[in-house]
């Protein structure tokens, strides 16, 4: 029996393997890739096999993401799961600009409840910092929504290290989202003092960077969507790191696991680092994600794998 985590320290306790959505309607993502039936797979297999967070935001879709998620909760019992969602993006004629404004946050709270059909959302995030509201004033109001029961437990998510301490100046943050994964680990000297001493669990996005980690492509793969853009996937720093995972895959088929879950099993040693939200496609990538808990790495396998990336 996987031990199901504290989110900070608030009263919400997950499974540390969640979903991440934004293969789930995110279509603005994802363009002319998404069936939105086999997104509501994916939702109801991650239920089904154990999950029980499940993280979305406004941005994704925007808002279709939201709205999978809560057709598909409704099949269930709701106080089984937790539900995570975000907001800061608001349209301003044709462009999204970021708002933490007490009134934007408020509404968007609101709206989100009718989007997921809930009363009330488990883990509610500031998704992108603004840069005119103080992130205490920010917080504060998602406090009062959280004393009104609107919401249970409340995040930040890409803050930086100034940020969050304004943020959390009452303590009232309890979670941190923020990029982190073996070939980006400024997070590491960013925020984990940080959040381990203030009681903040932090969870990674990208924690597979975007499939890189995976062990899935090879020298001959390419990409013609977002991923074509990112520094990791671009001539010979994507042929190094092709090679890191390579030596990853070593350790994996030694012990008869994927090289994904070993990657996962091993964020899970990091401090703070208690909860995961890897994305999903496909049913069968939610499947195997979850033997990620269930693993144990030795104490030589962290070293090894910590040396590889360093």
């Amino acid at each position: 029996m996987v031990k199901h985590i504290q989110l900070g320290k608030s009263d919400v306790h997950v499974h540390p393997i969640g979903l991440g959505t934004n293969a789930v309607g995110g279509h603005n993502i994802y363009p002319n890739m998404l069936d939105e039936e086999e997104g509501r797979n994916v939702v109801r297999t991650a239920i089904n096999h154990g999950i029980t967070m499940l993280d979305t935001a406004f941005i994704y879709g925007p808002k279709r993401s939201e709205e999978l998620v809560g057709e598909v909760v409704k099949e269930y019992k709701r106080e089984d799961l937790v539900i995570a969602t975000k907001a800061a993006h608001k349209a301003v004629g044709d462009t999204m600009e970021f708002d933490n404004s007490p009134n934007f946050l408020k509404q968007s709270v609101d709206d989100a409840l009718k989007r997921l059909q809930t009363d009330y959302i488990d883990l509610f995030y500031i998704h992108f910092p603004d840069e005119s509201t103080p992130k205490a004033e920010a917080v504060g109001a998602l406090k009062e929504l959280k004393d009104a029961g609107k919401i249970r437990s409340i995040g930040v998510s890409n803050f930086s290290p100034e940020q969050l301490k304004d943020a959390n100046q009452d303590g009232y943050v309890d979670v941190l989202q923020s990029e982190y994964n073996l070939l980006n680990r400024q997070a590491e000297s960013d925020f984990f003092a940080y959040t381990s001493k203030e009681d903040i669990t932090f969870i990674p996005y990208f924690p597979l960077e975007s499939g890189l980690l995976a062990g899935k492509y090879t020298e001959n793969s390419t990409f013609t969507d977002f991923r074509s853009k990112k520094p990791s996937f671009q001539g010979e720093a994507f042929k190094e790191n092709l090679a890191k995972v390579e030596r990853v895959r070593e350790i994996a088929d030694a012990k008869g696991e994927e090289v994904a879950h070993v990657i996962l099993a091993w964020y899970l040693t990091r401090p703070s680092v208690d909860v995961l939200i890897p994305g999903a496609k496909r049913t069968d990538q939610v499947k195997t994600s979850i033997r990620a808990a269930e693993m144990a790495l030795t104490d030589r396998e962290i070293l090894v794998i910590d040396d590889i990336f360093s």
